[in-house]
């Protein structure tokens, strides 16, 4: 530390901060146009230059380091003039309406000339350049004629999101901010993001929905969690009332840092959707009306209770919701055990990552990220398998290229060209379900160069020997046969990866969604403990969980095996602590998977089902078959936001709130817990989720005390270890990454640094090669596969009522390869008919060479052109995952 002194006021600072990072730290404002915290500077506006004291000129506050004894003057006669003349310069040389502007009252430039008495421009230019209004974007407007070329847009893009569409052209006056090769911003490769209007410290970049909606005076900023997939963004709603009127991201947290997606910065209009549900519905006769909250609950639980009467707790199942809150899945899952009786309750994890929780749990200990989001930038590899990283972990994404541009190296093992693959060092463009052939290669590569950790493989590992034997026998040549890919790829992928200082494994649901998808993971494990690469900053096995609170879900117990915090139903020391914590006797009988549960109740077994949050009928494989056995099922409940395709089959639904109408938290894919705060009053005669179920269970017998979510989290922590310390107050912030054990515990930002969750050491699981359950053959002779695009969520439950968004993407379509389509006579855009042993679909056809010949790929998304009635609901024998991402299809003309 040393001593500095900034307008008199003595001020003891850290060594190597600059002068702009020290006067915030302590209160005193500099101005600044283009600094951005934890960016290199570009010193483009001059605006903070501050006096030192024995300098014969300013200097620039955002670029000058501190020394022990400066003496700074902020706001010194020769400042002001200085700054004056800056603030002149700018304003005179666009057009700055103040009174129409949409930035009117957060502006940077407007600020600056009130605090510096500067009321009309001192100069004036003899003609201003033409500058066209871009709004060709369909969620940006650009206006370069209030652009004061900070260049904070441009390096928002570049270095921190990565995309490197914003540029400075052309020279001297003429210079302007442009898209690529001075493309329209709507027809260039932005990807719409907005992280450029949220740094924009003019009106230049504002967003169109929020054009009109209110001034920033009319606006009150309210935190919370974005409600879209597992990186836990954290964010502002905008509010007006009770209207959201615009999204901006929280800087300086651990999740987002700043930044978000196109859907969490836009995807808002569901909120206040007309679709929303908003009172009780009642189906009679097939069709549904409107009722009370009063008649709606008597008449479940008047058929909950005969059923549970005439066929006991078994006959009942409940699938739980990854877009809840923890504190409802927590109350969720405890109806179904306490008020039920049964361990019949999952969600939809079995269809994501449920091979992730079994994989990682069986060679780790824990079934969860390993490390940190924040330190996937300071990685110097990435191995990226079975995740598109950039469109379905937008930030994660972002991570991935600031790292990039800090001269990591990237691979990525994928059956499409993802965006990443064209910045990828090495991309291994490998066949659809053979990821533990390259795995197992890439290790038989390690294993023979001697390029493994040898002391970390001896003192922390176990089944070395085993794992040696099995992958001795997938030599490059046998698995570039196997993949699809060249046998000199795979040698140079292994050897990058385990001479990676810290090397990064980051997968998803192309690992996970197989009927061998917990031995995919378990090899992925293998390879990063051969390494050393696990308990190690910036390493690490990176499962990205696919929804906002998918990871909690799991962690609160809405799994058929695990009560909260993966404790087992099977052990007789677990079910006599949770049936002291609860007062009630409970089942150790092992509960009925998701993708088992279906067949259950064709079967007679599962007499009620209650849905809460999940939509099935577009997200579950053999949509035939999961609307089948809605049909056939006695009494369907479905509690939702909207009139899901699953809720219209069911035979009572409740109207619950969204995201932004309620309390509690969320976990994110890195295990930390964070808030979900209440912006706005529930809409209608929506109820919350965890009040209807306290409502159910009271119905059924089994009274609860709650009042609020606080109070659940502390029952939460009462029963769950790794949640013990947990608390509405300690988690404020940033939030805390479980396991936090105690009131005292600073949570756990990378597990297994000293020893495992399982153990003192990790044990490899070797895995042979399993072909997938369905392979192509003369009638269907296409691998057919899935997967997620940016500008849509899950079943578009919410994204779908997002107009923008659905104006960059509304409609299926298939992917193929343009051989494929010659040899078929399909053309781009052409409606070709896409049919596999489940069913057919109609849908766009996209030819593009980003996919390989034989291979055909369609979002899951969209209920026109259901991707999911044609997928394979074969499971994996141990975490009854389906087989999601590898069929047989056949494609032709209509």
């Amino acid at each position: 530390m040393i001593t500095i002194t900034i307008d008199n006021k003595i001020i003891q600072a850290e060594e190597g901060k600059n002068i702009l990072q020290v006067a915030k730290e302590n209160g005193i404002h500099i101005p600044t146009f283009c600094h951005l915290d934890g960016v290199h500077d570009t010193f483009s506006c001059r605006i903070c230059v501050v006096e030192i004291v024995g300098s014969k000129k300013l200097a620039p506050a955002c670029n000058q380091k501190i020394y022990d004894g400066m003496v700074i003057h902020t706001a010194s006669p020769d400042v002001l003039s200085a700054r004056r003349n800056i603030v002149n310069l700018l304003i005179s040389n666009g057009q700055h309406d103040c009174m129409s502007c949409e930035a009117n009252g957060d502006c940077s430039l407007q600020s600056a000339a009130y605090d510096l008495g500067i009321h009309m421009p001192a100069f004036k230019m003899e003609s201003l350049p033409e500058q066209i209004i871009d709004d060709s974007s369909v969620m940006i407007t650009r206006d370069n004629r209030k652009c004061i070329l900070c260049n904070k847009c441009v390096t928002v893009c570049s270095d921190l999101v990565g995309n490197k569409v914003l540029s400075v052209g052309y020279r001297g006056s003429s210079s302007e901010v442009i898209c690529d090769y001075n493309d329209g911003m709507g027809e260039s490769s932005c990807v719409q993001c907005g992280n450029c209007v949220q740094v924009c410290p003019t009106g230049a970049l504002v967003s169109k929905k929020s054009v009109g909606k209110g001034r920033a005076w009319d606006i009150t900023k309210v935190r919370t969690t974005c409600p879209y997939c597992g990186v836990g963004c954290q964010m502002y709603l905008h509010m007006k009332g009770d209207d959201i009127v615009g999204i901006s991201a929280v800087e300086g947290t651990k999740a987002n840092d700043g930044r978000l997606c196109v859907k969490g910065r836009y995807g808002y209009d569901f909120v206040r959707s007309n679709d929303r549900l908003k009172t009780p519905l009642i189906k009679e006769n097939g069709v549904f009306r409107e009722a009370s909250w009063e008649e709606a609950l008597t008449l479940i639980l008047d058929k909950m209770n005969a059923i549970k009467k005439e066929s006991g707790p078994d006959a009942f199942a409940g699938l739980s919701s990854a877009r809840c809150t923890n504190e409802e899945n927590y109350i969720f899952q405890k109806m179904m055990r306490a008020a039920i009786g049964t361990n019949n309750v999952d969600h939809c994890a079995r269809l994501c990552h449920a091979s992730t929780v079994a994989g990682l749990a069986t060679t780790l200990g824990s079934g969860a990220m390993t490390n940190t989001i924040d330190e996937v930038k300071d990685s110097d590899l990435y191995f990226i398998i079975g995740s598109n990283t950039t469109e379905t972990h937008p930030v994660i994404g972002m991570n991935v290229r600031q790292g990039l541009n800090k001269g990591a190296k990237l691979i990525v093992a994928e059956p499409r060209e993802i965006p990443l693959a064209k910045q990828a060092d090495l991309f291994l463009q490998i066949k659809p379900g053979t990821n533990i052939p390259l795995l197992n290669g890439m290790m038989h590569v390690i294993i023979k160069e001697d390029l493994l950790d040898k002391e970390y493989v001896n003192s922390r590992t176990e089944g070395f020997e085993e794992l040696k034997e099995v992958v001795k026998e997938y030599t490059p040549e046998v698995v570039a046969r196997i993949c699809g890919i060249d046998s000199n790829d795979l040698v140079k992928a292994a050897k990058m990866y385990a001479t990676a200082p810290t090397a990064s494994i980051l997968y998803a649901m192309g690992v996970t969604q197989h009927s061998s998808g917990t031995e995919g993971v378990m090899s992925v494990s293998n390879m990063a403990l051969l390494c050393g690469n696990i308990g190690k900053y910036a390493c690490g096995v990176n499962p990205l969980r696919g929804q906002n609170n998918v990871q909690g879900a799991c962690d609160m117990g809405a799994l058929p095996t695990d009560f909260p915090g993966y404790q087992k139903v099977a052990n007789p020391d677990v079910i006599k602590k949770f049936e002291k914590a609860w007062g009630v006797s409970l089942s150790d009988k092992k509960g009925l998977t998701a993708t088992e549960m279906f067949e259950a109740i064709l079967e007679k077994e599962i007499r009620c089902l209650y849905i809460m949050g999940e939509n099935p009928m577009v997200s579950d494989p053999d949509s035939n078959h999961v609307e089948h056995s809605l049909k056939e099922c006695e009494f369907v409940v479905v509690q939702d936001i909207f009139m899901t395709e699953t809720a219209q089959l069911a035979d009572v639904v409740l109207p619950a709130t969204s995201f932004a109408e309620k309390n509690g938290t969320f976990t994110n894919t890195e295990r930390r817990v964070q808030l979900v705060n209440a912006a706005m009053k529930p809409i209608g005669d929506t109820r919350l989720d965890y009040e209807i179920l306290i409502d159910v269970m009271k119905g059924l017998g089994y009274e609860n005390s709650f009042t609020n979510s606080a109070e659940i989290l502390e029952e939460i922590a009462s029963v769950t270890p790794s949640y013990g310390g947990m608390s509405i107050d300690k988690i404020q912030e940033d939030g805390i990454q479980w396991p936090c054990l105690d009131k005292d515990h600073p949570g756990t930002p990378i597990l297994h640094t000293e020893k495992f969750s399982r153990g003192e050491k990790a044990i490899f699981k070797p895995a042979t090669y399993r072909p997938a359950e369905e392979q192509p053959d003369e009638e269907y002779p296409f691998i057919f596969t899935t997967g997620r695009i940016l500008y849509h969520y899950h079943t578009r439950t919410m994204t779908g009522k997002v107009d923008g968004l659905n104006k960059l993407s509304g409609h299926s379509y298939v992917e193929m390869n343009p051989e494929d389509a010659a040899n078929l006579g399909i053309a781009q855009g052409e409606i070709v008919e896409v049919s596999s042993r489940r069913g057919k679909v109609n849908v766009e056809a996209h030819v593009t060479d980003t996919i390989e010949k034989g291979v055909l790929f369609m979002p899951f998304h969209f209920e026109d052109g259901k991707a999911n009635l044609l997928t394979n609901a074969a499971l994996d024998p141990i975490a009854k995952i389906p087989e999601l991402k590898v069929c047989a299809a056949t494609v032709k003309k209509n």
